[in-house]
């Protein structure tokens, strides 16, 4: 009887069998080795800015002032959807984007990741089908594969994805979600058309579609385009978000953004699954963003981002390295390696160096981006980046 139970239940499996033995192209490797390479300035396949570009300083002195605050939550749990006066915060800033939500249409999570776990929870049964972009960011796959859930991937294009092959898609596989960054789109770095938006927003009302819009990098882009969730209105987009790329990793705040009735049933989830998210990074987080903080942040980001997008793609272009597209805004640039080399072999040999990159197809659930790389613009400082490439690529 024993055999016959542990023959049945299958331990979770992120990546296929087949590449355990060599993990250089699975979906994880970026995040593994980015997060225990020794030298902190060779991450240039990684997806945060560098320490020094965050406003360490700030959040220190905020954390001492929230400490010394009589209100301050230090010991007791949360309330169901979390801070309330984040919440109140997070829907001010999305009205100014022409999002309707009010406080009680938005659920504060630890981060996007976890916005998108409880997402997958709420909506998904094992055996269904979600669709992602091709490239896209590498932990969408990873965790629809935790729901057990089928992944297609559909071409994405300059202006966002490729409306026939999504239309098709939507017939012949029947998915319940489309998981997309539509600003600043990971690892492309192009923004969704508008044109692209309402048509794509025509094909999920006719297939019963729910779209699930990341927007971790839209405040990157001080001139964005609307988006999904604005042209929507937040009847199909279940919007997430969060401010740990953008402030910090160790702070963990995110939050999702829906209809009042499907934030309901995912508040029960969250509280199911782990009991709320904490107050202390919610108060840090409302502080940055109510005493101006956040916003004189992002004044000197921006332009800091732009000059390294410049200097890096030149960079690149000198080694024989083409851009897919020169983004506007944002921290990535997605560039084609030089005919006969092989972007997962490149990564591999970087770390001999202790450089870590982020080879084409860890983005493709087709696998058909072997000859592309994307690169973190912010992580490119460094002059031993592209000599260590330069080795590489001759």
């Amino acid at each position: 009887m024993e055999g016959e139970i542990a023959a049945r239940v299958r331990p979770l499996r992120l990546v296929k069998p087949e590449v355990q033995y060599d993990r250089a192209i699975d979906p994880l490797w970026i995040m593994r080795h980015s997060l225990v390479v020794g030298d902190p300035s060779l991450r240039p396949g990684c997806g945060w800015l560098p320490d020094d570009w965050l406003p360490g300083d700030v959040m220190r002195r905020i954390l001492r002032t929230i400490a010394r605050g009589e209100n301050a939550n230090f010991t007791a749990y949360g309330t169901p959807q979390g801070f309330y006066p984040l919440r109140d915060q997070l829907a001010r800033r999305l009205g100014e984007r022409d999002i309707t939500a009010g406080p009680d249409s938005i659920l504060l999570t630890e981060s996007a990741t976890r916005a998108i776990d409880l997402i997958g929870r709420f909506f998904l049964e094992p055996g269904d089908t979600v669709l992602v972009d091709d490239p896209c960011y590498f932990n969408f796959p990873s965790m629809m594969q935790a729901q057990r859930v089928e992944v297609v991937g559909v071409p994405h294009t300059l202006h966002g994805p490729d409306l026939e092959a999504f239309a098709a898609a939507c017939v012949k596989h029947r998915p319940k979600l489309y998981v997309t960054t539509a600003v600043l789109h990971n690892p492309t770095g192009v923004n969704i058309s508008a044109s692209t938006s309402h048509r794509l927003l025509r094909l999920a009302e006719a297939h019963d579609l729910i779209l699930v819009e990341d927007t971790v990098y839209a405040d990157l882009d001080g001139s964005a385009p609307p988006g999904l969730a604005v042209l929507d209105g937040l009847d199909r987009v279940v919007l997430l978000g969060s401010f740990s790329k953008t402030l910090s990793g160790a702070l963990r705040s995110g939050f999702i953004a829906a209809r009042s009735d499907l934030i309901e049933g995912l508040t029960d989830l969250a509280l199911a699954t782990s009991f709320g998210v904490s107050d202390l990074s919610a108060q840090i987080t409302h502080r940055l963003l109510v005493d101006g903080s956040y916003r004189h942040h992002l004044e000197g980001l921006r332009p800091r981002l732009g000059r390294n997008m410049s200097l890096t793609i030149d960079h690149l272009q000198r080694l024989g390295c083409t851009p897919w597209v020169r983004p506007d805004a944002g921290m990535f640039v997605w560039v084609q390696l030089p005919a006969g080399f092989d972007s997962s072999e490149v990564a591999r040999r970087a770390l001999e160096h202790d450089l870590v990159l982020a080879p084409g197809n860890v983005f493709s659930v087709s696998q058909s981006a072997s000859r592309y790389m994307r690169f973190n613009v912010s992580q490119c400082s460094d002059k031993r980046v592209f000599d260590v490439l330069a080795n590489l690529l001759s």
